[in-house]
């Protein structure tokens, strides 16, 4: 229990109507303060501050979780902001806990009100101290900003004069669910201009910052009392050049100041947007761009990864996924920031940890939001599609590829940054989750009697469904042996007896390679499942498998046609498998469906589907069109990987060991590529020279790399290594 706890739960005595209320209390330090510390959370986001001066830069506090189990509660170091008369201000809005959220469209979905608890510890320079908690001594009263939802955005009255304050009520919440703060805090990061203002074909006023990205704008309007300003947000402009919103489904994504005749400046206080294109609608004065500021806003994470190439498109695709992954992971690794939606989809997750982790440090990240995968896994083991977990009416199911993020996810933190204790905490619900996996098949070894999502968004997909051609049982029984490998390796770490799933691994393959292979072909003939069928060594012969693929690739065009759950494996099977020349071909494909597709379509971030937007700008669909999702980013982790060669060691995991094996073509030009490790930065480079290629590496100090070049190997300890070849 966090010391936050010592307070009491307390709300408002009245409908706060889905916006704001602000909490205060007064009081005297009566001796010199030697140290003040507040201890504090909400149910809702709040904004504290002390004396007019904001206690923290912090955002969206106390972060995502699941409010009915788990409410992160943060220590702030006050003393700096200690007056002899003071006043202890909190700003509440609804955010994830009380407002609209969910595909469901429900409201007070983990509590009914907004409430608060905290305490401010005072220490006197006479070593006497005083407790000031959260109580009905405190006051209350609605705020200016008069409606708030993470979906739809803000409406502030500029004009509002707050009334007289009424006692707060105390509020029936567990004490017991606060926990200290856990995950990365979030904090404004970046700040971008308008790149260009222009008037669409529907006469709307459009200001472009020139990239898709996560946060809010920050602007200053004058208009006279009564007046409103209203800033609307797009990722996209459709195929006539106007303002596109269709996508968004639901979410308004609206910010509304009711002006006050003098100049305002605002920025939403618990809301977050999703954009690149803002429409100004009734502004009630002449526009000016430098009145206007795109605030980039998600978790703080330190950039750890770096990728170049001589091929500007693919730079810029890494850039697009670099800014993918800045979009999403805003406190959880959201599927999209944009739309109704913006939830913790495992599935995403999963397929995308180990470019993450490579990108950025996402340690503690992943540490709190396993975490909470934990705290919401079901009595039987089965994982909920979306953590935190949201209250549903229906669809209460577990499929393959999403809840195997209770697996995948902790053992590559693991691998990546060496970190048993990840590995301790998860491992009792990654058993769980095998064990739930046991418990639904016909048989022990298959997993075939639920439902699947399979390959999402597969282009083989039939007319009229998401689900990819790739049969779904098939891919549950390959996740599953998946899954059951790495509780393996997991339990081996830890020293946990796992023989029992060690004669059960074996038996899965054998189940696997019995119904879905005929002899050396895998019988459902798809990309992914002569990917995954690969991926998760599940046959015999991989040479016949991966010539398949290869078949089916150059059949297609030499284009792809995973989906989710394909499209992250494919190029490192091709590449492990004989193929590097074809990956490369892939990964420099430009006509659809590519990475580079949408590149040369303009996109700055990635896409949710391949053709999001056709040549001819008109659109996929309305209903499901993220242009920021990062899951088809997974490619990074082969950037990483095959172009710089950069693998990690499993049996010396947080690059203690690693290797360094390079596989260049022509095509790219050279490559640069750094990955920075708790031992220092790995650097991996080449570059075509005189009908040579020139290879360049850095090892950190304390580090053994194997380098290998082609068939020559040899194991160096830190320090700097050229080679031409």
């Amino acid at each position: 229990m966090h010391k936050a706890a010592i307070g009491n739960w307390i709300t408002v005595p009245f409908d706060a109507e889905g916006g704001s209320v602000v909490f205060w209390r007064r009081f005297r330090a009566s001796k010199p303060v030697e140290r003040a510390v507040l201890y504090m959370s909400a149910l809702g986001l709040y904004e504290p501050s002390l004396n007019g001066k904001p206690v923290t830069d912090a955002r969206f506090m106390p972060g995502f979780t699941d409010y009915r189990k788990r409410v992160q509660a943060q220590t702030f170091d006050v003393t700096a902001l200690i007056q002899e008369e003071n006043e202890l201000r909190v700003q509440v809005g609804p955010g994830w806990c009380v407002g609209r959220f969910g595909f469901e469209g429900k409201t007070q979905m983990y509590s009914d009100q907004m409430a608060l608890v905290g305490l401010l510890e005072l220490t006197y320079d006479d070593g006497t101290g005083e407790l000031i908690v959260t109580d009905r001594d405190w006051l209350c009263a609605p705020g200016a900003v008069r409606f708030s939802n993470i979906y739809d955005g803000e409406v502030f009255d500029a004009a509002w004069e707050e009334p007289e304050g009424v006692f707060a009520v105390l509020y029936a919440h567990s004490k017991e669910c606060l926990v200290p703060q856990e995950g990365c805090p979030v904090k404004e990061q970046e700040h971008l201009s308008v790149q260009e203002m222009f008037t669409t074909p529907k006469g709307e006023v459009v200001l472009d910052f020139g990239q898709n990205l996560t946060g809010f704008v920050r602007f200053t309007v004058t208009g006279e009392k009564g007046q409103k300003a209203t800033v609307r947000h797009a990722e996209v402009l459709d195929a006539d050049g106007n303002f596109y919103t269709a996508n968004l489904r639901s979410a308004k994504q609206e910010v509304t100041v009711c002006c006050s005749g003098e100049p305002v400046t605002y920025q939403p206080h618990f809301s977050f947007q999703g954009f690149r294109y803002i429409q100004l609608v009734d502004w009630p004065e002449k526009v000016r761009p430098e009145n206007f500021t795109a605030v980039v806003v998600h978790s703080e994470m330190k950039r750890t990864g770096n990728f170049r190439c001589d091929v500007p498109e693919v730079n810029r695709l890494f850039q697009n996924i670099v800014w993918g992954q800045k979009g999403n992971f805003l406190d959880i690794p959201t599927d999209c920031p944009q739309r109704d939606e913006r939830l913790g989809w495992t599935g995403d997750a999963q397929v995308f940890v180990r470019a993450a982790s490579y990108n950025f440090d996402v340690h503690q990240f992943f540490v709190k939001w396993l975490h909470d995968l934990a705290l919401c896994q079901h009595e039987n083991g089965l994982v909920p599609v979306v953590i935190p977990e949201i209250p549903l009416d229906s669809w209460e199911f577990s499929p393959a590829g999403w809840g195997d993020a209770a697996v995948i996810c902790p053992w590559q933190i693991y691998v990546t940054y060496g970190d048993r204790k990840v590995l301790a905490d998860q491992f009792e619900s990654m058993k769980a989750w095998v064990d739930y996996i046991r418990s639904r098949g016909e048989t022990e070894e298959l997993w075939d009697s639920d439902e699947q999502l399979g390959d999402w968004l597969g282009l083989d997909a039939p007319y009229g469904s998401y689900k990819g051609a790739t049969d779904g049982n098939l891919v549950a029984t390959a996740y599953y042996a998946y899954s059951t490998s790495l509780l393996i390796k997991a339990g081996k770490v830890l020293g946990k007896d796992v023989s029992l799933y060690e004669k059960l691994y074996p038996r899965i393959v054998r189940a696997y390679q019995e119904t879905y292979l005929d002899g050396d072909r895998v019988r459902c003939d798809t990309q992914t499942a002569q990917v995954l069928t690969l991926a998760f060594d599940l046959c015999p012969n991989k040479k016949a498998v991966a010539d398949r693929l290869a078949e089916l690739i150059h059949e297609n065009g030499d284009r792809l046609t995973t989906g989710f759950l394909g499209t992250p494996y494919l190029l490192h099977v091709l590449s492990d498998n004989g193929y590097t020349d074809l990956a490369y071909t892939l990964l420099l494909q430009e006509e659809f469906p590519s990475w580079l597709f949408s590149v040369k379509m303009g996109a700055t971030t990635i896409w949710e589907h391949w053709d999001g937007m056709r040549p001819d700008g008109t659109m996929w669909s309305t209903d499901m069109n993220s242009f920021n999702h990062y899951a088809y980013g997974a490619v990074a982790d082969w950037l990483y990987g095959v172009v710089g060669g950069i693998q990690p060691s499993e049996e010396q995991p947080g690059f203690a060991r690693f290797t360094l094996a390079p596989q260049a073509d022509h095509r790219l030009g050279s490559a640069n590529v750094s990955l920075e490790t708790a031992y220092g930065t790995i650097r991996s480079s080449w570059r075509y020279q005189h009908g040579e290629v020139v290879y360049e590496f850095t090892v950190p100090n304390g580090c053994v790399a194997d380098i290998c070049i082609g068939r020559d190997c040899q194991t160096v300890t830190g320090g700097t290594y050229t080679f031409r070849k």
